[in-house]
C-alpha cells in the first residue's frame, strides 16, 4: 500500500469508527484536541495523520490498534511487507525478505508491521518538514529580535533571487536605455563606462591604491560623487566594478530595491544583499544585453567559452547571465549554479532547476568539485538523484593568480547544470542513449543521502539506522551495512 493510500484508507476507517458509535465530528474533534476542520480533512484522507493523534483516537474509540492495523491492508500481506525491502531505513536492519515472508503466517501482526513502518515513514517525512520550516523562522523573543536558526541573510536572499526566477525587467529596461543613450557596442570597454559616470551622472573617477594591507578594490561615495578604483584590476574585472557602480547609482535613483523586494525581510541586512545582487545583475545586463545576449546563446547552443569571447567578459558573468533568460517571450533553458573553491565551500548557488542544495556541505561527486582534477578542461555528466531526477552539469575552473601564484590569488569551479533532456540542446552535451548505465549516482549532502554503496561518504545520513560491525568493511566506513551486505546463513 502506497503512502496516499494508506492515509486515505486510516482516515476512512476513522471516520466508520467514529460514525459507527454515533458520534459527532464536533464532539470527536474536542475530545481529540483538534479542530472539526482538521479532522474533517484526516477522514477524507486529505491529511496524515499524526502517530500520536492516531493512537489517542483509537484509546477514544475503544479500538485494539493491533485489530485497526490488521485491516488496513488492502492486498497480500506478504506483498505489502515485501515492499518494504527498498526501503532506505528497512535496508540497514537485519531482515531479508524470507524473515519477513515469515510473518505472513500471522496476518494480523504482519499487517501491523506493514501500517506502522508506513506510518513511521509518514511521521519521518513531518519532521522533515518541520525542520525545514524552523530553518526558516525565528527563533523564540527571549533569544533577541534577530535571532534566526539556520536561516541566514544569503539563503533569504537565494530565495528572493528564486522567487524572481533570477529575472528584473525594470532592470533590463534600465541597462538597455543606458546603452543606447551611449550608443554602447556589444564589447564595452571599461573607458566607455568611466565616460558614463562622468557624463551622465558627475562621478569623479580615480585610481589608487589601497593602503598597506587593505584589499578594497572599489570605494563609492554616492555623496561626494566620488568613485576610487584598484589600479591593479584586469580589464575585465574594472568593467564589471565600473557596472555594478552603474547599477548601484541606479538601484538608489529608482529606489528599485524596494519596489520589488518590499519591505518586510526576516533580517536587516537582507535588502542591502539583495541590493548587492541587483546591481551585480545590473552590470550582467549592461555587458550582456539581454536580446543580443539570447541570439547568441541560441546561436552557439550555450557555448559559454565562445560568448566569453563575443562579449570580452569573464566565464562566471557568463555562466551568471544564462540563469537570468527567464523572459516569457524570450527564455532560455532553466540552470541551477555554483561556485565553489578547492575545499569544497559554496559561496554562490542559485537554482532554476529545482535541485535542492544542502545548507551546509554538498556531494562530493558533482562535476564542480571534479573539475578541480582537470583544470584545463571543461569537466561535463550526466547526474542522478536518489529519486530518480537526472541533470546535465558541467564545469570549469576560473584562475586568477596574484603574483604569478595560484595559492595568494584565487581558483574557482563554476558550475552549471539543467534537466537531463535539455542536453541535447547544448554544445557541451554528451549522449543520452545509456542513461541510466553512464549517469553518475549522487545526492544533495551526504548527511541526507539514501544511498547505501557511495564509495565517497564522508559522514553517515540521518536516513538510516547507524550500525557497523568491526568484522565486516565496505568501501567506505560511512556506507551503513544493509540486508544484502550480510553473509547469509551456512545450511546444516
Amino acid at each position: 500500500m502506497n503512502e496516499n493510500a494508506l492515509n486515505a484508507n486510516v482516515g476512512h476507517r476513522l471516520r466508520a469508527l467514529r460514525l459507527s458509535k454515533n458520534i459527532k465530528q464536533a464532539d470527536a474533534a474536542r475530545e481529540l484536541g483538534v479542530s472539526p476542520a482538521y479532522l474533517n480533512l484526516i477522514e477524507k484522507g486529505k491529511r496524515v495523520t499524526p502517530f500520536p493523534l492516531l493512537w489517542k483516537a483509537l484509546r477514544f474509540f475503544q479500538v485494539d490498534p493491533e485489530a485497526f492495523m490488521g485491516e488496513l491492508g488492502d492486498g497480500r500481506v506478504d506483498q505489502a511487507l515485501a515492499s518494504l525491502l527498498d526501503e532506505p531505513l528497512l535496508k540497514t536492519l537485519a531482515f531479508d525478505r524470507e524473515s519477513l515472508q515469515s510473518l505472513s503466517a500471522e496476518p494480523k501482526l504482519a499487517g501491523t508491521v506493514a501500517a506502522l513502518f508506513n506510518l513511521y515513514k509518514n511521521t519521518r517525512m513531518q519532521l522533515e518538514n518541520v525542520m525545514t520550516q524552523l530553518s526558516s523562522q525565528e527563533r523564540p523573543a527571549a533569544s533577541g529580535p534577530d535571532a534566526r536558526f539556520d536561516y541566514s541573510p544569503f539563503d533569504e536572499t537565494t530565495d528572493f533571487l528564486e522567487a524572481h526566477q533570477n529575472y528584473f525587467p525594470e532592470l533590463e529596461a534600465e541597462a538597455e536605455a543606458l546603452r543606447q543613450d551611449f550608443s554602447l557596442e556589444r564589447q564595452v570597454l571599461s573607458s566607455q563606462l568611466v565616460r558614463v559616470l562622468e557624463q551622465r551622472f558627475h562621478y569623479a573617477v580615480t585610481f589608487e591604491d589601497s593602503p598597506a594591507g587593505s584589499s578594497v578594490v572599489r570605494r563609492l561615495d554616492p555623496e561626494r560623487q566620488q568613485l576610487k578604483l584598484s589600479p591593479a584590476l584586469s580589464e575585465q574585472a574594472l568593467k564589471f566594478q565600473l557596472a555594478t557602480t552603474l547599477g548601484l547609482i541606479a538601484l538608489d535613483r529608482t529606489r528599485l530595491v524596494e519596489r520589488i523586494a518590499g519591505q518586510r525581510t526576516r533580517h536587516a541586512e537582507t535588502p542591502r544583499l539583495i541590493k548587492v545582487n541587483l546591481a551585480n545583475y545590473f552590470a550582467g545586463a549592461l555587458m550582456l544585453p539581454y536580446s543580443d545576449f539570447f541570439k547568441e546563446v541560441q546561436r552557439t547552443r550555450y557555448d559559454l567559452e565562445l560568448l566569453t569571447n563575443l562579449f570580452n567578459v569573464t566565464w562566471e558573468t557568463v555562466a551568471h547571465r544564462v540563469c537570468n533568460l527567464a523572459d516569457p517571450k524570450r527564455k532560455g533553458l532553466p540552470f541551477h549554479f555554483l561556485r565553489c573553491d578547492i575545499a569544497g565551500n559554496i559561496s554562490k548557488r542559485y537554482s532554476g532547476t529545482g535541485l535542492k542544495f544542502a545548507s551546509m556541505g554538498s556531494c562530493a561527486k558533482w562535476a564542480v568539485h571534479l573539475a578541480f582534477l582537470n583544470p584545463s578542461q571543461l569537466t561535463r555528466q550526466y547526474s542522478q538523484m536518489p529519486d530518480g531526477a537526472t541533470y546535465f552539469d558541467f564545469a570549469r575552473v576560473q584562475l586568477q593568480p596574484v603574483e604569478g601564484s595560484i595559492v595568494r590569488g584565487t581558483a574557482y569551479s563554476i558550475g552549471l547544470g539543467t534537466h537531463a533532456e535539455n542536453a541535447k540542446y547544448l554544445a557541451y552535451g554528451l549522449p543520452m542513449q545509456e542513461l541510466k548505465r553512464d549517469a553518475v549516482p549522487t545526492g544533495v549532502s551526504c548527511r541526507f543521502c539514501e544511498r547505501t554503496d557511495c564509495n565517497q561518504r564522508a559522514a553517515p545520513s540521518y536516513r538510516f539506522a547507524f550500525s557497523f560491525d568491526e568484522y565486516t568493511k565496505k568501501d567506505c566506513f560511512f556506507s551503513p551495512l544493509v540486508t544484502s551486505d550480510r553473509e547469509p546463513p551456512k545450511k546444516r
